[in-house]
């Protein structure tokens, strides 16, 4: 498949360097256009989102972080028995470090991409970290939505569109994850394996106390 044009959409501009084009041209190749696209609005909500909060991120690395944050959900991991998370990262920050990025910048991609289901720590960090969950937020849950403008919306959605996309993001998700339930421990992700499977028991924090080799 061929890479997407950079351009600006709902007036935040997609960087027309080098190392985005590469990335686009790689995920492109890599996702279908359910997270392809996904990823994209990812970029433009959390730049608006950023925009909103007075925050100025470096739009390469918040493209970079929004751009592979769910590769970890492809087929190339269908034996990975780390967190999709995990190895979403861990794919951003050798992809960002073979390409000259030098390696504070490409740890705070991985901190993005590894906290992005994570709530409640990101909006805390870094703004390239931040806007990853926050873009995501918008896409997925809906958070924030409501604080963007309607054109602003309308002009995401029609660059990238998302028909069916709350059934078919958590189909996604549950493909990508299934096949190492216990990576979902103490995550939001859990609840989607149990959606999907009602015999799915997740690991119980409590009992692995109560349960665990300590004596008393």
């Amino acid at each position: 498949m061929t890479s997407q044009s950079v351009g600006t959409i709902a007036d935040i501009e997609i960087p027309d360097t080098p190392l985005v084009r590469a990335i686009t041209e790689y995920i492109r190749d890599a996702e279908d256009d359910l997270l392809f696209d996904h990823s994209r609005r990812v970029f433009l909500f959390g730049a608006l989102q950023g925009r909103r909060r007075g925050l100025q991120p470096d739009l390469e690395l918040l493209y970079a972080a929004a751009m592979f944050h769910d590769l970890g959900l492809t087929e190339r991991y269908g034996t990975s028995q780390l967190r999709f998370e995990v190895d979403s990262a861990n794919a951003a920050r050798e992809f960002l470090l073979e390409r000259g990025v030098d390696q504070a910048d490409a740890n705070k991609v991985w901190l993005g991409i590894a906290l992005h289901t994570t709530p409640g720590v990101p909006e805390f960090l870094e703004p390239e970290i931040a806007l990853v969950t926050a873009g995501v937020e918008t896409d997925v849950l809906g958070i924030g939505r409501d604080d963007l403008s309607a054109e602003a919306l309308a002009a995401v959605t029609a660059a990238h569109p998302r028909p069916d996309f709350k059934n078919r993001i958590l189909a996604a998700f549950n493909d990508g994850m299934k096949h190492r339930p216990h990576s979902t421990f103490g995550t939001v992700n859990a609840d989607v394996l149990q959606h999907f499977d009602p015999e799915f028991v997740r690991d119980n924090f409590v009992e692995i106390i109560r349960t665990n080799t300590w004596p008393e």
